[in-house]
């Protein structure tokens, strides 16, 4: 009688009904899934609540629209194009964040199918991974103290092509200049290096030196920085 109340108006009368406990067990391990997934995430990594949030859902949501479809393939495809309309951040996010999303609608997706021990085994392993993997900053560069970004003021009457070379050469083993911009009224140009220091410890006689050359103009150096756009 209970599963009659949650039959749909249009299904036919040979049509199955999940039953109310199939149902509430697979949203409840997806549940589980996406908290895994989202305790993983927040290990070591910044975060903000809503994106932890939206990962710990997402697996329950994509589980019951699975289990809605429930092998009827007009429904799956007008769901995987509603699906492909989706925006989950109104900005654009990391590699990391973009997998875990995707993580995330997999566990889902094996939970709505069924398959529970599979998707608990999937979200235990890959939750795992991405603690080792951030344990042992995989992928990270190494002594990243190296790699910095340098800004340089020099007056509009100066030639910039080259002038910091010589310096350059003694104190980084790589340089490239990758933005010129006019200031003050055009009356300076500001330059802006991406370079990879030979030694950390000489960082402040290398500025001493270029404040001898671009005339104790303003200069200002940073750690090098990826952007949050690139993949």
């Amino acid at each position: 009688m209970l599963n009659e109340l949650f039959r749909g108006l249009f299904d036919a009368e040979t049509t199955t009904v999940i039953a109310i406990g199939d149902f509430l067990l697979c949203v409840l391990i997806s549940l589980a899934a996406g908290l895994m997934l989202a305790g993983s995430y927040m290990y070591r990594c910044r975060y903000t609540r809503s994106f932890v949030f939206t990962l710990t859902m997402l697996p329950a949501v994509v589980c019951v629209v699975i289990m809605m479809v429930n092998g009827n393939v007009g429904t799956g495809v007008a769901v995987a194009g509603a699906f492909s309309l989706v925006r989950f951040r109104s900005v654009p996010g990391t590699a990391k964040e973009i997998s875990m999303l995707f993580l995330a609608m997999g566990a889902g997706l094996i939970a709505g199918m069924g398959y529970l021990a599979f998707a608990l085994l999937f979200t235990l392993l890959m939750g795992v991974l991405t603690l080792v993997f951030s344990r042992i900053s995989f992928g990270a560069k190494r002594n990243n103290s190296k790699y910095k970004t340098l800004t340089i003021t020099i007056p509009e009457d100066l030639d910039y092509s080259g002038i910091f070379d010589e310096i350059f050469l003694r104190y980084a083993t790589a340089w490239e200049l990758t933005r010129v911009k006019t200031t003050n009224m055009g009356s300076m140009f500001r330059l802006t290096y991406d370079l990879t220091l030979k030694d950390t410890g000489k960082e402040k006689a290398m500025l001493d030196e270029l404040r001898c050359r671009n005339g104790n103009l303003e200069i200002s150096v940073s750690p090098q920085s990826t952007m949050v756009t690139e993949l």
